[in-house]
């Protein structure tokens, strides 16, 4: 027996007053080989071995009484086996930080709990066998192999960041795929060869650009040309794993190259957009060759077909992410792909705007949401460790640009970009994970920027030591050449064969562009476009909008409808009764009935219906209840989804409190499902605020910039009604001042049977362009506002509403034209003052500007008649100095000015104060009718 004086205290052990306590109180919660210790010291000194749950101190233990010797020769070597434990845990917490990720060689600080010493251990425990089950097929190694292994698998050109994710299996998962072959991949021959080929296009590509095109911003990918051969073997991944097709989406950084080399945009397209010679092609349109799109079909070296799409973006880096996140989402229920495996988004961010930018927060939280999933979105970060002329440390708070994405509990790679097998390996595993798990996943790819933000900066100006490295560094082809060469994998002669061949396209492909008889073909949109068009709304052919009474009936029935099962809320039953009534034409039809008929007769016609928004199911006021929910069970229940066994699909969706996200994914979805009626929806019209990213480079500008169509619908409550200054506008003045080239539409229907016939016209007819609707708020329930029932049977989407209750026209002293609530305002104080010599008429659609209906309607009255146009909002917002540009033209204003009656010009849009508001409007209308 050994001499117990020369073995550790046990009384000093850190772990053993707490597992003692354990002990003690649950003796199955501790390891095997604890509990036969404790077991052994108190058989040899029975309740001596207590103070309390402690251990008695070390002096009982010398001597080697009864075997206890034996026992604390055990608990050393449990102790032991406990600090390995924590080792291996701090590797797979930690080793990321002491991976080798920058390729200039920069290392951050070691974490100290990755040194063997800082748990206890000497040089003389190096050689001492352990349990290490959990990282390799053997049960024990000595402790130089076991750090030897973590070493390799986590500090090496990968690190990983698994252990935040709560899920033990996905944990494991990973921890098998990672320990389990000690973090190695190995790469036949072709695959070698396939990525050198890569590297040495993306690489050609660059230089080429810069010798050819001297000074034109290209925003070069040099630095960071993994990304090529990561890209190609992720879509080859793809094929195998039964992906059909990939909705892109990428800022500017390396753009041009992903056109070439993955998207196969031809390199003399591309060329002849440098050449700039078609001038009349792009006049008043069009965008910079590096925002543009592309698509194209990819076959696998496994002859398995996947269709590429690369989204068009605008210069706000990160907004196209939720729009490729709809395409997706829109594709996969296009293709009844409910398992979402065959189509993937893929989005390629950069670092600095990854972490800057709040809309990828936005769209990482709408992942995992049913009404928004699209089951695993491939991340790819371009780490070029600057952004334009910001260092890490100045534009983070966080340690890595990743730190985000941790929110989702999903695996975050890093990967050195000049390690090319690494990157390979990397893309193999994620691409598995999002097969088993069908999560997002982020691979963070660290390179450097060569060259400066565009190609006529000087980035030495504010980041001189790091460029210093750049210029001497040795560039990731020659250096994956020069070890494939070592390895014997390829001779020098096929690389530069390889790299010559693909000089020689690209000059050939240069000729190609500069040839006088060079012509760029015209961008076609794909087959689910080809009924629909844009352009003028003078090409949009009316269509009848109105629908049959056993339509409506049937509709009704569904509404007002429920399982026998369910129970509604009580205060639900007044709401059902009432939709009875309407049904039966006994009473009007409110706001929220004429919505439900539009969409269930579209519905009917196999027209989809997606709805979403901030408390779109129900409504924000508590008007819509397109989703039921069971009093006692808190069960669902859409009527709209029951109107027949065959209808087409109904998608109503709370949204997160988020609106550039949201209204980026549902203008990303009205772009693959022309057919159905998208639409999003404000809590309030002042929401839109926070998504105007989206409204000016994508639904106000798409179709000119990129020939893209969209009939996306933006409902926004929107009413001066004393609820302050940030619940009042929807800004309606912001929509009207984009407006140009029948770009979008405008309008504000005051009756339910309007805006039944303008919803249904936006779906019904082939003309398809935004639309923008300023909704109500009092309007929802207000009694003079409800339409009969005839009024949906019969009649269509007036843009302008005469003042039919106006006999002797040509005799009106004064004409108000108004647009929204303010007319039932207007209304009720001429029945109040009695002035049948005051005609109002209705603007029911804003843009494009119905000049000819105006002029028409305003033949009736005396050519001098005074016309004012009324508003709610002050001078300087609404629609007032739009209306006023707009008739300037028009021959009926010709002898008679057109003047405002609008609360004065201010910087907000409202008072705070009800009581004000009242006093501001009963002057407004006073002013109306002096």
């Amino acid at each position: 027996m050994q001499n117990s004086e020369s073995l550790p205290n046990p009384a000093n052990l850190p772990f053993a007053d707490a597992l003692y306590a354990s002990y003690l109180e649950d003796p199955s919660s501790v390891t095997d080989e604890w509990r036969a210790y404790f077991q052994k010291v108190e058989e040899a000194y029975g309740s001596a071995a207590r103070v309390g749950p402690r251990f008695q101190p070390a002096s009982l233990f010398r001597g080697g009484t009864n075997g206890v010797g034996a026992a604390a020769e055990d608990i050393h070597s449990v102790e032991l086996q406990e600090w390995l434990d924590q080792l291996i845990r701090a590797y797979r917490t930690r080793g990321h930080e002491a991976a080798r990720l920058d390729p200039l060689g920069r290392q951050g600080e070691r974490p100290p709990e990755l040194d063997p010493a800082y748990y206890g251990f000497s040089d003389s425990d190096l050689a001492r066998e352990f349990s290490c089950q959990s990282i390799s097929e053997r049960e024990r190694l000595p402790l130089r192999d076991i750090i030897r292994r973590l070493e390799q698998v986590y500090c090496g050109s990968i690190g990983v960041e698994y252990m935040h994710i709560n899920d033990k299996t996905v944990r494991r998962w990973l921890q098998k795929r990672l320990e389990g072959a000690a973090n190695t991949f190995r790469l036949d021959r072709e695959t070698e060869k396939r990525i050198y080929t890569r590297l040495s296009e993306a690489v050609n590509f660059e230089e080429f650009i810069h010798r050819k095109f001297i000074g034109a911003k290209s925003f070069s990918l040099e630095g960071c040309e993994s990304l090529i051969p990561l890209l190609d073997l992720a879509i080859e991944k793809c094929g195998e794993l039964g992906v059909e097709q990939i909705v892109m989406g990428m800022a500017h950084r390396g753009r041009l190259n992903v056109l070439s080399n993955i998207l196969g945009k031809h390199p003399s397209k591309i060329f002849r957009e440098f050449e700039d010679k078609d001038p009349q092609r792009y006049i008043g349109q069009g965008d910079v060759k590096y925002h543009l799109g592309f698509s194209s079909d990819w076959q696998t070296s496994t002859k398995k077909n996947v269709h590429l799409s690369l989204c068009f973006n605008p210069s706000h880096l990160e907004f196209v992410n939720p729009v490729v996140m709809g395409r997706v989402r829109a594709k996969q229920d296009r293709k009844g792909d409910k398992e979402r495996r065959q189509v993937m988004g893929l989005l390629i961010h950069g670092d600095a705007a990854f972490i800057g930018e709040g809309v990828v927060q936005e769209t990482l939280n709408m992942s995992a949401l049913e009404g928004y999933s699209v089951r695993g979105i491939l991340h790819i970060i371009v780490n070029n460790q600057i952004g334009f002329t910001t260092s890490p440390h100045e534009s983070r708070s966080s340690v890595y640009a990743t730190d985000v994405a941790r929110m989702l509990q999903i695996p975050i790679f890093h990967v050195n970009g000049e390690d090319p097998e690494a990157v390979a390996q990397v893309i193999d595993l994620a691409m598995d994970f999002r097969e088993a798990f069908h999560m997002d996943l982020v691979i963070d790819m660290y390179g450097y920027r060569k060259l400066g933000h565009n190609e006529s900066d000087e980035p030495s100006f504010t980041q001189p030591l790091m460029y210093r490295e750049i210029s001497g560094h040795e560039g990731v082809r020659e250096r994956y050449l020069k070890n494939l060469v070592r390895q014997g994998e390829i001779t020098q002669e096929e690389g530069d064969e390889i790299w010559e061949n693909t000089r020689k396209m690209l000059e050939t492909e240069l000729s190609r562009a500069r040839a006088a008889d060079f012509t760029l073909p015209a961008q076609e949109r794909g087959p689910v476009w080809k009924p629909y068009h844009g352009g003028p709304e003078v090409d949009a052919q009316d269509v009848p909008t109105h629908v049959d009474r056993a339509i409506l009936n049937e509709v009704f029935q569904a509404l007002t409808t429920t399982p026998d099962t369910f129970k509604p809320h009580p205060k639900m039953t007044r709401f059902l009764e009432n939709r009875r009534r309407m049904a039966k034409g006994e009473q009007g039809l409110d706001w929220a009935a004429g919505e439900a008929l539009a969409f269930g007769s579209l519905l009917l016609e196999n027209h989809a219906i997606r709805l979403s928004g901030q408390d779109s199911c129900r409504g924000t006021f508590s008007h819509r209840h397109a989703v039921l929910f069971d009093y006692e069970t808190g069960d669902t229940y859409t009527p709209l989804a029951h109107i027949r066994p065959q209808q087409a699909t109904v998608e109503i969706v709370n949204s997160p409190l988020s609106e550039a996200g949201v209204l980026g994914f549902d203008y990303g979805y009205s772009l693959d499902v022309p057919t159905a009626l998208v639409m999003w929806e404000a809590q309030f019209g002042d929401f839109v605020n926070a998504a105007q990213v989206i409204i000016d480079q994508f639904i106000s500008s798409a179709e000119d910039k990129w020939r893209i169509l969209s009939g996306l619908v933006l409902l926004l409550p929107h009413g001066f009604e004393g609820q302050g200054p940030e619940h009042s506008s929807a800004r309606l003045e912001r929509f009207l001042n984009l407006c140009a080239e029948d770009n979008m539409q405008v309008a504000q229907p005051s009756t339910p049977a309007q805006y039944f016939h303008l919803l249904r016209r936006q779906t019904v007819r082939a003309w398809r362009k935004p639309l923008i609707v300023m909704t109500p708020k009092s309007l929802l329930r207000r009694p003079e506002v409800a339409s009969p029932l005839e009024a949906f049977t019969e009649g269509a989407f007036q843009k302008i509403i005469p003042d039919v209750g106006l006999k002797k026209r040509a005799k009106a002293k004064k004409i108000l034209i108004c647009s929204g609530r303010i007319y039932y305002d207007l209304q009720e104080k001429r029945e109040e003052l009695g002035r049948s010599d005051v005609a109002i008429l209705r603007m029911e659609q804003l843009y494009p500007f119905p000049a000819k209906e105006l002029e028409t309607i305003l033949k009736e009255y005396g050519a001098s008649t005074p016309v004012f146009w009324v508003q709610d909002e002050p001078e300087n917002m609404g629609a007032w100095w739009f209306v006023r540009m707009k008739t300037l033209d028009i021959e009926a204003f010709a002898k008679r000015a057109l003047r405002v009656v609008s609360r004065p010009e201010s910087a907000s849009p409202a008072t705070g104060s009800n009581a004000a508001h009242k006093q501001e409007q009963a002057m407004l209308l006073e002013e109306a009718f002096a």
